[in-house]
Parts: C-alpha cells; sequence; structure tokens
C-alpha cells in the first residue's frame, strides 16, 4: 500500500510538469520557514505577564537590583525579560528617554521574531502564480496537441489538462498553507507586542511614582 502511494504522488508530481518543481521548492521552504519559528517561538517565551508582575513588586519596594538579578538569567530565553531588563538598567533615564529605549529593545526583540515572515507571504503570492503558469503551459500545450492531431479525443489533450489542474491545486495548497502558518505566527507576536507595551507603560508609571515618593 505504502509503495502504491509513493508511486501515485510521483505520478501526479511528473503529470504537473515543470512547473511542480518551483513548487516543491516552495513547499519545502514554507515547511522549513515554518517549523523554524515555531520552535523559536516556543524556546523565546513570550509571556510577559508573570515576569512584570515581578519587576513591578520589586519596583513598589525600591528594590531595582533585585528586579535586575531576577531577569539577567533568563534574557537569553525571554524575549519578554530581554525588554524588561533594558528597563531596569535604564530606569535612572527619564520617562520619555526610558520608554524610548525600550521601545528600542521592543523592536529589536519583534523584529527577531519575525524573520522569515516576509518569505512566507511572498510564497503565499508566487506559488498561486506559478500554479496559475503552469495551467496556462498545461493549456497550451493541451491546444497545441488539439492542432497537432488528425482526429481529436480526449486522450489527446489529458496531459495538458492535468499539468494545468495540477500545479494550480497544488500552487493554491501551498499557498494556504504558508498564510495560514503567517497568520498564525504573527497573531502570536502581535500579543506580545500589545501585552509588553501594556506592561512597559504601567512599570514606567510604576517608577515615575517612586521617584516623586523619594523626593
Amino acid at each position: 500500500m505504502e509503495g502504491s502511494t509513493t508511486f501515485s504522488m510521483m505520478e501526479l508530481f511528473n503529470l504537473g510538469g515543470i512547473f511542480m518543481w518551483p513548487l516543491l521548492v516552495f513547499s519545502v521552504i514554507t515547511i522549513a520557514i515554518s517549523i523554524d519559528r515555531i520552535i523559536y517561538l516556543c524556546r523565546h517565551k513570550l509571556r510577559i505577564d508573570v515576569l512584570a508582575s515581578k519587576v513591578l513588586e520589586c519596583i513598589r519596594q525600591g528594590n531595582i537590583k533585585t528586579a535586575a538579578d531576577f531577569l539577567e538569567p533568563q534574557k537569553n530565553g525571554s524575549m519578554a525579560a530581554r525588554v524588561l531588563l533594558a528597563l531596569v538598567n535604564n530606569s535612572d533615564l527619564s520617562e520619555d528617554r526610558l520608554e524610548k529605549t525600550v521601545e528600542t529593545e521592543a523592536l529589536g526583540c519583534i523584529n527577531s521574531l519575525e524573520s522569515g515572515f516576509n518569505f512566507l507571504t511572498a510564497i503565499g503570492s508566487l506559488a498561486p502564480l506559478t500554479g496559475f503558469l503552469g495551467t496556462v503551459s498545461g493549456m497550451i500545450s493541451a491546444f497545441r496537441s488539439i492542432a497537432e492531431a488528425t482526429e481529436v479525443n480526449a486522450q489527446i489533450v489529458a496531459n495538458g489538462i492535468y499539468e494545468a489542474l495540477l500545479t494550480t491545486v497544488f500552487g493554491l495548497i501551498i499557498a494556504i498553507i504558508a498564510m495560514s502558518v503567517y497568520y498564525l505566527l504573527a497573531s502570536f507576536v502581535d500579543r506580545f507586542s500589545v501585552r509588553t507595551e501594556q506592561s512597559c507603560s504601567e512599570l514606567i508609571t510604576a517608577l515615575a511614582k517612586s521617584r516623586r515618593d523619594i523626593c
């Protein structure tokens, strides 16, 4: 059964024509980027709520160094820790400069998380176009067979129609997968961005209040 399935897939690939090769490349790239980004996002923890609560507690107690010591060991495995550490280490800056510093660090983290997303969107656009190009090529082949035949029958145009249909289907499937993965991962990054902005705003406000209380 397994051998039959493999042969069937190879047969479909061959029937799809030359444009199946770029589609194969697109599918491999899509799978590789998807796996890489999923693993990357899982490794670099995006939950900021727990860390922000701990830092807020330290700020209210006036223990900025304690907050830095708490975040330092976690910065390599947590994007949230990196952003909060930038905030804590620059806590002596004015509110405006501190906001810009934290925003710069957050943008750097978000850019790292979004690395490879452009390839997914590009494949989402190129795969259907490549499939449609295969469709045109297949139809040209079909009509050429008709033009060259003295007697037209379904068998003559079958290969051209196969090529036309298969490249379109595979192109659309690859595009759907690429864009689905993109939107799913982008939603996680967007959620992290919003929560980071909210948490940092709260912490900066707490720092400003702490300074006023000291004065």
